[in-house]
Order: structure tokens, then C-alpha cells, then sequence
């Protein structure tokens, strides 16, 4: 695949790895969507990786892994071993590694901690002025984004070339829970904060290997998604967090609006789009999987579906064996619009 002067990546200094991914998830919707799920090798139902065994729900229910792996940030930037969902920083290396190796896109989440109440990411008390160039924050800010910037410049294969990333900072912006959400701070205050990272990882830290995606929460319109949108030369990719969770007629519908505004959106940009999060907590309905999601996505050109986390008994998004979609699941696995790693793997 060469690179045409249209899939120029936001990075101008980008690593081949990121460009090439690039054009990878264009590539995907020719084919379907690939498969993702959050946390899939570091633990799941009963189970936590302790560094030697390389499994997951998704696997053990549908006998192939995801194609995407989505990895969580927050608590980084504190300096802990873990992360905010307890997976160990070194592990989760390891797992980032193990998943590119094997042809597996990785995605990247963050939810630093609010730097002025030093409370959770959930803590929606304002911070963003703080942290911003000539805030009273900004250089401890600072020193949380060099811890980032170590990070993704850690991620490198046995032969030293760099781990390609898509990076999603600062996502559902337009919900009012986090401290760099609607209500919180301005969208001039949160574009600026897009920018200054951006700037700061690139120019200052020489990070080239990620792709930047920008993704909100559900949506009423365009204008709604756009709101905060930094600008075409500091995205990458555009994304969309759409969980079930109200009647599954409801679900069907905001699938079916909110990726078309999506597609439109994308299309006008040139950019390749995917539904960034998504799922329905515990599964509860058998046919989940090929009736309600895949019919309502299928040809909507995303370039993935990532499902959350299988956390505990009360909270978890894929099947784990003897779960009541897991038939269904199993189903969902061998459409050939549906990729999942060794699906994703044949896109070159």
C-alpha cells in the first residue's frame, strides 16, 4: 500500500510503523470491522495474567482472539506499578508487544487523575485552565505527560522498531463526567489542551509513534461531535462511545444515527472512523452479537468495534464460557464482515 498525499498522518514526523498502521485501518472496511475488547490478555472472568499465560474470554468462548486490544493509561502519570484498573505497567508491556507481534491493534485510553483535586479522572471539578500554558498547573502537567511520552517511546519490538499506537486521550468530551468534559471547561480551553499535548509529545518529546483519536459519547448531531474538535491536523482518527443502555430499539437507532453522522463526518475529513467503545453490561440479551450489534453496524464503514472490559461478576461486555451470548458470540466470530485477529491479520 503506498501512501497518497490524502493519508498524510497528523504527526508530521511520524514513524513508518504509525503511517503504515494508518493506511492498515483504512484498509479495514473493505473487508467488515475488527473485533476489539479492552483488557482482553490481562484478565477476565476468574482469571488474572500473572505474566506467563497468554489468554482471554474472547478466545476461550470463540476460539480466536480480538484484532484490537484496548490498554488503560490512568494512574501513569502517578508513578504507580499499576494502572487504575490494577494491571501492572510492565505486564501490560509485555501484552502490547505480544498483541502488535501477532498482528493485533492497539489502542490506548488515559484518564490522569484530576490535577487539582487529585481525585479521579471522574472528578469533574474544573482543571483545564489550570493546566494549560500560564495555568498554575501546567508544569506539573508537564511532568505527567513525560511520563507518557517514556512510555509510548517503550514500546518497541525485539528488534528495536517502534510499536505503533492509537492514542485516545481526553475522550467523551461532550458527557459532563470527566474533568476535561462539557461544562467543565470551554471547548476553546479543551481544543487547546488537544493541541498542547499533541505538541508536547511530538515536538518536545519526540513521541512519533501514535496516532491520535479523537472520540465523544453519544451524540444529537454534527455539530454536537465537532464542538470540541481540535482541527484535521491534530487527529487522526475519528471515533464514537456508544454503549447500550437503554431498550435494545433505542440502541439500535443511536447505532444507526450516530454512525451515519459519523460516516459523514469522516467522509468530509478524510479520515477512517471506528466505534471506539461500546456494549451492553452483562450481555442480557442471547442474541446480542449477530442481531442487535452486527446488523446495526455492519456496513457502516467503522474500521473496529472495541467492547469494555470483563471487570467482575456485575460488569463485564463479552461473553466468558457457559455466558448466555455465548453461542451467539461463537456466531458473531465466524461472519466474514466480523475480523477478528485472524481476520485482521490478512490486511496488509
Amino acid at each position: 500500500m503506498k501512501q497518497s498525499s490524502s493519508q498524510i498522518v497528523a504527526d508530521r514526523k511520524a514513524d513508518p510503523s504509525a503511517k503504515y498502521l494508518l493506511l492498515r485501518i483504512k484498509e479495514i472496511p473493505k473487508s467488515g470491522y475488527a473485533f476489539g475488547h479492552q483488557d482482553a490478555t490481562a484478565y477476565g472472568m476468574g482469571w488474572k495474567n500473572n505474566g506467563d499465560d497468554y489468554k482471554s474470554d474472547v478466545n476461550e468462548v470463540a476460539g480466536d482472539f480480538p484484532g484490537v486490544y484496548g490498554f488503560e493509561l490512568g494512574h501513569l502519570e502517578l508513578g504507580h506499578t499499576q494502572n487504575l484498573d490494577t494491571v501492572n505497567f510492565n505486564l501490560m508491556t509485555k501484552l502490547i508487544k505480544k498483541a502488535h507481534k501477532k498482528g493485533g491493534i492497539i489502542t490506548l485510553s488515559w484518564h490522569p487523575d484530576n490535577p487539582v483535586t487529585k481525585n479521579s479522572a471522574w472528578d469533574p471539578s474544573p482543571a483545564v485552565s489550570q493546566v494549560l500554558e500560564g495555568g498554575s498547573l501546567h508544569p506539573k502537567y508537564r511532568a505527567w505527560l513525560v511520563k507518557v511520552a517514556d512510555f509510548m517511546q517503550s514500546l518497541k519490538t525485539r528488534s528495536g522498531k517502534s510499536i505503533p499506537i492509537v492514542f485516545r486521550p481526553y475522550h467523551e468530551m461532550n458527557g459532563s463526567w470527566f474533568w476535561w468534559g462539557h461544562g467543565n471547561c470551554t471547548p476553546e480551553e479543551f481544543k487547546t489542551l488537544w493541541k498542547e499535548t499533541f505538541e508536547f509529545l511530538t515536538t518536545k518529546n519526540n513521541v512519533h509513534n501514535l496516532l491520535y483519536c479523537y472520540s465523544t459519547d453519544a451524540i444529537k448531531d454534527g455539530e454536537e461531535y465537532l464542538r470540541y474538535y481540535p482541527g484535521d491536523a491534530y487527529v487522526d482518527i475519528l471515533g464514537i462511545d456508544l454503549y447500550h443502555k437503554n431498550t435494545t430499539e433505542e440502541y439500535m437507532q443511536l447505532l444507526n444515527d450516530n454512525l451515519s453522522l459519523l460516516a459523514k463526518i469522516a467522509k468530509r475529513k478524510n479520515k477512517p472512523y471506528a466505534m471506539t467503545e461500546g456494549g451492553l453490561n452483562m450481555v442480557t440479551e442471547e442474541n446480542w452479537w449477530t442481531q442487535i450489534l452486527n446488523k446495526n453496524i455492519a456496513n457502516k464503514g467503522i474500521s473496529w468495534a472495541l467492547f469494555w472490559r470483563n471487570a467482575w461478576p456485575n460488569h463485564y461486555y463479552v461473553p466468558f464460557k457457559g455466558q448466555k451470548s455465548s453461542a451467539d458470540f461463537k456466531q458473531f466470530e465466524s461472519l466474514p464482515n466480523v475480523l477478528f485477529l485472524k481476520g485482521l491479520k490478512k490486511i496488509r
